[in-house]
């Protein structure tokens, strides 16, 4: 990972998390991003980038960039490696327990630079 760098847009602000060559495709990785963990995944099957928060909050801890990505049905989503919960990566929606939700980032690529949005 490289140092943060702040851009404003018209979404907020961008924050520089990785290389895109730093993201394995099918897996996630761990950014800190301000104070927040962000899980990072890069899905090489559907060319896409996700970015949803790190804390699984059914197994009460920072491993979401451990999980899985896959799908069910037409959802695209990781496992927690805890409970084996899934999370969908575009809303944060937990699909087994829908009282249960992370947030899910805006996620930018400028150049080969992976970008968080905050706001």
């Amino acid at each position: 990972m490289t140092n943060q760098t702040i851009n404003t847009s018209e979404a907020g602000q961008w924050v520089d998390v990785c290389d895109i060559n730093d993201l394995t495709p099918e897996t996630g990785v761990c950014a800190l991003v301000g104070e927040q963990q962000v899980a990072i995944f890069y899905s090489g099957k559907l060319d896409q980038l996700f970015a949803i928060d790190n804390y699984d909050p059914i197994g009460k801890a920072n491993v979401l960039s451990r999980g899985i990505i896959g799908s069910i049905g037409e959802r695209i989503c990781v496992a927690s490696p805890l409970y084996k919960q899934h999370f969908d990566l575009t809303t944060g929606e937990c699909l087994e327990q829908a009282e249960h939700r992370i947030r899910a980032y805006p996620v930018n690529l400028a150049g080969n630079r992976v970008q968080v949005g905050i706001r």
